[in-house]
């Protein structure tokens, strides 16, 4: 192959170090949304390059971060950088289908492989039981949980941790522990409770999901009434919601995204909350549920929600307090992530305003007696 014809890192070198640098399986990897840009269709590379295929990697650097990419892949990483909400599947129930790109997501974003799913799915279920001989109180804990749970049960736990089994397995024990620490939350907890509870909009779960495919929920704090619905049977509700809503494969895939309407939150309101409520609440949302959780956003607050952020933000660790978004009454960054179409009037959207009732229906069915039970 003629120098001329390669990039300008690779001229003067022989054709086996050209295919021993251009041919590797995979190397680094870039975020997804740097990707079109680093991207280069090869049209003059000669024989060496497949017909369809690109180079992938940092071009100016010339570090060896080269491989061959199927043009199809390319196809689908555009698409992802253009999706609408009905490019997504359905909120409640299970996902018959995995759209391709949500597979070619979880493939860039998660080192998602089919071939290798079902080994790495083992290797979990086996770190389990190993950890569980040492006699370690919560790792006998974890194996007890666990017992009699399929493939699908663990397989959420390996994605919300990029298929890295070692943290999968931390993830795991954060579940366990949540339960243990917080019986509160789980035990004996009704039903019929906890769907009075989401009927009543705390909190509250969009339909559709967003342009990315995440579920929105919400929770809107104004007429709030702590004495009628503790701060602990919200969070009840927010666990079952989170659990119910993780058997969809595209939830576990494209994660959450938390929207909080802080209108006409009062200081009696601000002084109800308690430190450890507020970190009950952190500690639910952090590594104790093989969740995503891509986003919170702050909408509307008052000057004095800043006293109780600060009571939250020493819990929260670095990767998601980068994800807070406080925002006050410009929206204009709101709408940039969030579409108006999908929203309900009373978070400054085009939709009627919101109505617990819908969300309760998909996640119970028709009103029935419900029973007791632990979760």
């Amino acid at each position: 192959m003629p120098p001329s014809r390669l990039p300008p890192e690779l001229q003067g070198t022989t054709k086996t170090q050209v295919k021993s640098h251009c041919l590797q399986p995979e190397e680094t990897e870039l975020e997804p949304r740097a990707r079109p840009a680093a991207e280069t269709r090869s049209k003059e590379a000669g024989p060496l390059f497949s017909k369809g295929c690109v180079f992938r990697g940092n071009m100016s650097e010339g570090v060896g971060t080269f491989r061959m990419v199927p043009e199809e892949e390319q196809e689908l990483r555009a698409q992802l950088e253009k999706l609408t909400t009905k490019d997504h599947g359905p909120v409640f129930g299970l996902c018959s289908q995995l759209p391709r790109h949500t597979l070619q997501k979880a493939k860039d974003e998660l080192n998602e492989r089919a071939e290798t799913r079902e080994e790495v799915v083992r290797k979990l279920q086996e770190l389990v039981q190993t950890q569980a001989a040492s006699g370690e109180e919560l790792a006998l804990a974890v194996a007890e949980r666990v017992q009699g749970r399929d493939s699908a049960f663990f397989l959420r736990f390996i994605r919300a941790r990029k298929f890295d089994v070692g943290r999968a397995y931390e993830l795991l024990k954060g579940y366990v522990h949540l339960r243990l620490q917080y019986p509160e939350l789980f035990n004996s907890v009704s039903l019929e409770a906890i769907r009075c509870t989401i009927e009543a909009g705390y909190p509250g779960v969009l339909s559709s999901r967003d342009k990315y495919g995440r579920v929105v929920l919400l929770f809107k704090i104004e007429n709030w009434q702590c004495d009628e619905i503790t701060f602990d049977e919200i969070l009840q509700a927010y666990c079952f919601i989170l659990e119910k809503l993780l058997e969809n494969e595209e939830t576990q895939i494209n994660g959450f995204c938390i929207i909080e309407n802080f209108q006409g939150f009062t200081m009696q309101q601000a002084a109800s909350l308690r430190p450890a409520d507020l970190r009950k609440m952190v500690d639910m949302l952090q590594d104790s549920f093989p969740a995503r959780f891509k986003a919170v956003h702050f909408i509307h607050q008052p000057w004095y929600f800043t006293t109780t952020y600060n009571m939250v933000k020493p819990f929260l660790k670095s990767k998601l307090l980068q994800r807070v978004f406080v925002h006050g009454d410009d929206l204009s960054g709101f709408f940039q992530d969030i579409d108006k179409n999908i929203l309900p009037a009373d978070f400054g959207g085009t939709l009627p305003p919101y109505d617990g009732k819908v969300a309760a229906e998909q996640l119970f069915g028709p009103r029935a007696q419900a029973e007791n039970t632990a979760l």
